[in-house]
């Protein structure tokens, strides 16, 4: 690989990000793992993960439609708090509209517990559900845009600050994963092409 100029991209260290040891009420797993949906603003998911920086650690909190796979709502911060998630959620809510009736997944970290969160779905109709403790499987499809921007774009930078990673994930999100990047679970299409064409028939 030396000889070839290759270069592996390797896993980096593994940090946790979901503290479910708490007393907060935890919602059962209502979405089954079905992350099928017939139209936008059906079924949303969040999940976090964690950045490293030259400055220390960020938290990249998102808001995945299961619809077309975009992510409508993210916040990155230098701290894994329920403002973390809450903000993401915020943004997912402006964006589309302040829909009501969504079925939300995530896991049952204390974030997601928080009763500031759960105060925020329940003001829209939301219907909580989240993952059985310790299964990664139940909330596969944040998993999975997890994976993607760690392996194509978080493990081949070194961020020297936490201001260059957020507008560097800015840029991964917004202009390329949700508008360019094909996914093919949507028919290998980018989320944003698949709901102009919901909308064109709807």
């Amino acid at each position: 690989m030396k000889h070839l100029g290759l270069r592996a991209k390797a896993r980096k260290k593994f940090k946790v990000t979901t503290d479910s040891k708490h007393n907060l009420p935890v919602a059962p797993n209502l979405l089954n793992r079905d992350f099928t949906a017939l139209a936008p603003n059906q079924k949303w998911c969040g999940d976090i993960s964690y950045v490293w920086t030259g400055e220390g650690w960020m938290y990249l909190a998102v808001v995945i439609d299961l619809y077309s796979r975009a992510v409508i709502g993210w916040s990155i911060q230098p701290s894994m708090s329920r403002q973390l998630v809450c903000d993401a959620l915020t943004m997912a809510l402006w964006r589309r509209r302040f829909p009501r009736g969504v079925l939300f997944h995530s896991d049952r970290g204390s974030q997601y517990c928080s009763n500031d969160y759960q105060k925020m779905l329940k003001s829209f109709g939301f219907i909580c559900s989240m993952s059985r403790k310790g299964n990664c499987w139940d909330n596969a499809v944040a998993e999975s845009f997890f994976h993607t921007i760690k392996t194509e774009l978080i493990y081949t930078e070194r961020y020297t600050t936490r201001e260059v990673a957020k507008q560097s994930i800015f840029q991964y999100i917004e202009v390329y994963y949700n508008r360019i990047r094909r996914h093919s679970t949507i028919g290998s299409i980018a989320p944003e092409m698949l709901e102009n064409q919901w909308r064109n028939v709807a």
